[in-house]
């Protein structure tokens, strides 16, 4: 009689993965060029969206409070990586766009991050990856039951 196959422990891979990773990337000085993960997504999220951004809008695309975002960015704008801008339509409010500094720093980061995805996907078939991200993203769902979720 041989033994159940135990299931994969996928709260602990994902956890593992996730520590993997995120000490995989901030230990690529060369690419992210002195500036924390936190940063990139920041910069990754103003690029992606190609025009300034509210300090709200960005809030919601990092899912973190406003606070948040607003601590970050004055770091940000001490290493001149953004700047705020008064919006055309409405001078009360502010927005944060990238500077050239953080243009390029954006594009190190996704050229970093570009080899990193090609290593992660290496060896597994379109289907396979279809799998993996439909899974990672019924966990992303897992928010939907936190509160204020």
């Amino acid at each position: 009689m041989t033994a159940a196959k135990k299931p994969p422990r996928f709260v602990f891979l994902l956890n593992r993965a996730q520590k993997v990773l995120q000490r995989w990337i901030e230990t690529r000085p060369q690419a992210w060029d002195g500036i924390s993960s936190a940063q990139a997504g920041l910069l990754f999220l103003l690029a992606s969206r190609g025009e300034p951004a509210t300090v709200g809008d960005i809030a919601k695309g990092l899912q973190v409070a406003p606070a948040a975002v607003t601590n970050l960015s004055k770091r940000m704008q001490a290493a001149d990586l953004i700047e705020r801008v008064d919006d055309d339509a409405d001078r009360r409010v502010t927005r944060v766009r990238l500077t050239a500094q953080g243009q390029d720093a954006s594009r190190q980061a996704h050229a970093m991050l570009r080899d990193l995805n090609a290593r992660l996907t290496a060896g597994f078939t379109p289907d396979e990856l279809d799998v993996v991200a439909r899974w990672l993203a019924q966990v992303a769902e897992l928010e939907r039951d936190l509160p204020g979720g």
